[in-house]
């Protein structure tokens, strides 16, 4: 997947310059969950989503959460590495302003960003400590990977670069989720 232009979102850590580098310790899978997890991994190292890396300051578990499906979801546990990161304290949109600005329009189309955070680059001197140990072996991100402290921030300031001259009047933004309205039937595309 191409992404985003970097000239309209990276995605930037500020680690607090005195924060302790962690490296989370292995973790041990069942055989089934180890197969899961190298699926996904696959699949995020196909897409470009994810380098291999072996000298790194900070590393994180992968935490494998069972969906409704029966699924595994390999998710990340940033716990760390978001502790040493400020709150970035762009505002993201009130819900019920959102809802209140839908009011009179006859028809609405909602969408919802596909990889949305992954279309994001992260700042190249900030990849290495989205590291994550798998049982192949550790990977870093090259994207904004779900999870990151101040990642909706940067998702929301860059859907509201996006979508500038239309906010509010025919599009609404939360996140990686998009309304766009039309007063009438027949000017909705």
């Amino acid at each position: 997947m191409p992404g985003l232009d970097p000239q309209v979102a990276m995605h930037k850590l500020n680690i607090l310059p005195n924060a302790m580098h962690v490296k989370q310790q292995q973790q041990h899978f069942r055989p089934n969950i180890m197969n899961a997890i190298d699926k996904e991994v696959d699949k995020l190292i196909e897409s470009g989503f994810v380098c291999e890396e072996q000298h790194l300051d900070w590393v994180a578990n992968i935490v494998p959460v069972t969906k409704k499906n029966g699924k595994i979801r390999v998710c990340i546990d940033f716990w760390d590495l978001n502790s040493a990161c400020p709150k970035d304290e762009f505002l993201l949109p009130i819900t019920d302003v959102m809802i209140d600005n839908t009011c009179g329009f006859e028809r609405m189309s909602f969408m919802d960003g596909y990889s949305g955070y992954n279309q994001i680059k992260m700042f190249l001197e900030d990849e290495k400590h989205t590291s994550f140990r798998t049982p192949k072996g550790v990977y870093y991100y090259t994207v904004m990977p779900f999870g990151l402290k101040n990642a909706g921030a940067t998702y929301q300031r860059a859907m509201g670069t996006i979508f500038r001259k239309h906010l509010r009047k025919t599009v609404e933004c939360y996140v990686d989720d998009i309304a766009v309205k039309s007063r009438l039937r027949g000017d909705h595309l």
